[in-house]
């Protein structure tokens, strides 16, 4: 599974690179690694989630150029990451707030035990081929991501499962008994490691032409001109700049801080919002007790901010 890594287009860099990754492998001494991975992160000023299991290793970093480059070496000197991948894109300012390497079951949640992307996947599918086969009228689309990611922007024409999370995703597939009705299945995700394990569990299941976008969303968006692509809306990410558009540029989306729910520039215009406190999607489900800690923690957060410090609740 090996791929190019294009240098982002000089117009698109910020101060601040960021690199999102993973990589399934047989890693028995996962939980050796945490301590010397978080070090050399710290060292060179790397932040963000790098999480480690027996299956490999998964997570985005964000930090100086040369210390994410050090950290991407280190990686790759580990003999069960030779040939690990990455994708990169720029941020304005750091979008993460610390460093947490952390051991898991998984390193993508799904639930299903003994799928294992390196013995049954799916056929991967370049950015560059995408287009074809989700506009092929044998082709069903599924987006495997959750229902606040696929809120702000999906492919034209893909099938939403609406998941909460994806441990729903198994169940949702074996109640939709819709989906053998053609052929083929493509599916995809931010960056292709749910798309992993959705493939394997697909293909576990009976189907037998099942595809994934390589790279998901963000290799796509760095990839496809933005005149001849599918994607409409913006692609949600999990760091502090919320979604990235075409060319990985950081889109103009905001999270509540109540609900965590991606924000629209319309959706801060509406009457139910108020700044960390409330939004569009959660103001009927908050008490006035729940208002009034989060106004409380909106307040600390802004005198962090006067400070020159960042507060641990933003």
């Amino acid at each position: 599974m090996t791929d190019t890594i294009h240098t982002p287009r000089p117009e698109a860099n910020g101060q601040f690179l960021v690199a999102a990754l993973y990589h399934f492998a047989a890693f028995e001494r996962f939980a050796d690694f945490r301590e010397p991975l978080q070090a050399i992160c710290d060292a060179h000023g790397v932040k963000g989630t790098l999480l480690l299991a027996h299956e490999g290793i998964n997570g985005t970093i964000a930090g100086p150029a040369d210390g994410i480059r050090t950290v991407l070496a280190f990686l790759r000197a580990q003999p069960e990451f030779v040939s690990l991948e990455h994708k990169e894109s720029w941020a304005s300012s750091m979008p993460f707030l610390r460093m947490k390497a952390r051991l898991k079951k998984e390193i993508v949640t799904m639930g299903v035990e003994d799928i294992d992307p390196n013995k049954i996947v799916g056929t991967y599918v370049a950015p560059k081929d995408w287009n074809a086969l989700i506009s092929d009228p044998d082709t069903i689309v599924i987006d495997t991501r959750n229902d606040y990611e696929t809120a702000i922007g999906m492919f034209r024409g893909a099938v939403d499962p609406n998941t909460k999370s994806f441990r729903e995703f198994p169940d949702w597939v074996k109640n939709n008994a819709d989906l053998a009705a053609k052929p083929k299945i493509a599916m995809y995700c931010t960056g292709g490691i749910r798309c992993e394990k959705a493939t394997a569990f697909m293909k576990e299941q009976g189907f037998d032409e099942v595809y994934h976008l390589k790279g998901g969303i963000l290799k796509y968006l760095e990839d496809m001109p933005e005149e001849e692509s599918l994607w409409d809306g913006a692609c949600f990410v999990f760091d502090d700049r919320v979604s990235v558009t075409h060319g990985l540029k950081e889109g103009e989306h905001t999270l509540c801080h109540a609900c965590r729910q991606p924000l629209t520039p319309q959706d801060l215009l509406s009457p139910h919002h108020e700044h960390g406190v409330t939004c569009v999607h959660c103001h009927d489900t908050r008490s006035e007790e729940d208002r009034q800690r989060y106004r409380q923690r909106q307040r600390q957060m802004e005198l962090a901010k006067k400070r020159g410090e960042r507060h641990l609740g933003s």
